[in-house]
């Protein structure tokens, strides 16, 4: 099954051209069979008639006079003797196979009035080094004798060929232009009827990445135009439900800031000191909380234009930001090439990683790979790291680890889910290992052609 292809053109393509080479060969084989049929038929005809013409010539010729014309008959393939008395038990004789036993009646057909009789006789010839597909010649000799006027007996000793003709180059040939025509055009027609199958399916791919992407061509089969048509309203429909939602959401988070606004107003008014701390620091969770969710809606809601980008340039220009800032950040690596790419949200994503590596880590080290097709950012802090068992997890809104890494930087558990948005946006990955030297280690995957698509 590993060497079946994987996509519907292949295996279409590798049924069509097995069935059609299969059918081509059984049809060149039976039609070698029986053009050597046919050869066989005639040329026992043929060799009957002469039989009949001898045994007629002999009859009417005086006695003395047949052994002369019984050398004129003889030839390398047929050899004609007169004996006065035939022995119808023969050393070595074989009894008569089908083409024989059919040769025979031919003659008992032509020569009625005639005794006839035959036998098999093996014959050492060396076999041929080519021989015809079907071996229906024999290295053999066909004895028939027929007994004439005055009681004498003609002997004629066939020698059956080893084959009957070799193979017929001309009908092989136009056999495979035929069969090469007949691929060629079965690929295109299969290329032709798939094609959009596999445009369905890299948008199906790329909706993951672009929900907002051009419609598909509702094009092909009346199969093909449903599923595309199907696919276009789903896109729709979800365009329109993450609108909704964001909308919804994001009105709610925007309005929540008045009465938190409000309420620290409030807070300030009262005397005591210690219920108004406890007061002040719950609503400043509580716009924490708002941002981020704020912050993270405009996440998903990316409508900035893919561009080329020095993306060596954003990665020094956000560790000069971040160095400017206190925080320790270094960078080693290149980039040759620019990238294709939303220089925003690729700026927020790296911003993202930075700051959880400082926050939570200490310090934040970037190395840059470029791969030619794909570029490899590693943002590794000097933390504890965490279980193997959270490093997917920490992924999802709001969800936050232990007390002494969560809340000791303020996180709300929002910027990793952030980070990997983009990253997908871009046709990359994004995930977390613990580096074997100590410390969280973030990968983040760039190719380049994903993201000239995306």
């Amino acid at each position: 099954m590993r060497l079946l292809p994987r996509s519907l053109f292949g295996r279409l393509v590798l049924v069509l051209i097995t069935g059609l080479i299969v059918a081509q060969i059984i049809a060149t084989l039976l039609s070698l069979h029986e053009r050597d049929q046919a050869l066989v038929y005639f040329s026992d005809q043929q060799w009957a008639q002469r039989d009949v013409e001898a045994v007629q010539l002999m009859e009417i010729l005086p006695i003395a006079e047949r052994a002369q014309v019984a050398r004129i008959l003889t030839s390398p393939r047929l050899t004609v003797t007169l004996a006065d008395n035939a022995d119808a038990t023969v050393a070595g004789a074989l009894p008569l196979d089908a083409d024989a036993v059919a040769f025979e009646g031919q003659l008992r057909e032509l020569l009625p009035r005639y005794a006839v009789r035959g036998y098999l006789l093996h014959v050492p010839v060396q076999r041929p080094v080519r021989v015809a597909s079907f071996k229906l010649g024999y290295r053999t000799r066909s004895i028939i004798e027929v007994q004439i006027r005055g009681g004498q007996w003609v002997i004629f000793d066939h020698l059956r060929p080893l084959q009957l003709a070799g193979w017929p180059y001309p009908l092989l040939v136009d056999i495979a232009v035929l069969l090469t025509a007949v691929i060629l055009l079965s690929l295109f027609a299969v290329r032709w009827m798939t094609r959009p199958l596999s445009v369905l399916s890299a948008a199906a791919d790329e909706l993951g990445r672009d929900i907002r992407r051009s419609p598909v061509p509702e094009r092909g089969p009346v199969e093909v135009r449903r599923a595309a048509r199907a696919f276009n309203e789903m896109q729709t429909r979800l365009v329109r439900y993450v609108e909704d939602r964001t909308r919804l959401l994001t009105a709610i988070s925007h309005d929540l800031k008045t009465p938190i606004t409000r309420m620290r107003l409030r807070a300030e008014l009262l005397e005591d000191e210690t219920l108004k701390g406890k007061l002040v620091r719950d609503l400043q969770d509580m716009e924490n909380m708002t941002n981020a969710t704020l912050d993270f809606l405009r996440g998903l809601e990316m409508n900035e234009t893919s561009q080329p980008i020095d993306l060596m340039a954003l990665l020094e220009s956000v560790q000069l930001d971040a160095v400017e800032t206190g925080q320790p950040v270094s960078l080693q690596g290149n980039v040759s090439h620019f990238f294709a790419g939303r220089p925003q949200a690729l700026r927020r994503c790296l911003e993202n990683l930075i700051g959880n590596a400082v926050r939570y880590g200490k310090r934040a080290a970037i190395s840059v790979e470029d791969g030619g097709a794909t570029i490899t950012i590693r943002v590794r802090d000097a933390g504890k790291g965490i279980p193997e068992n959270q490093l997917e997890k920490v992924f999802e809104p709001y969800y936050r680890l232990e007390e002494a890494r969560s809340q000791a930087g303020g996180g709300t558990g929002l910027g990793l889910g952030i980070a990997r948005n983009i990253a997908v946006l871009h046709g990359g990955t994004l995930t977390l290992r613990n580096h074997p030297e100590g410390g969280l280690e973030a990968v983040l995957k760039l190719p380049r052609q994903a993201a000239g698509v995306a």
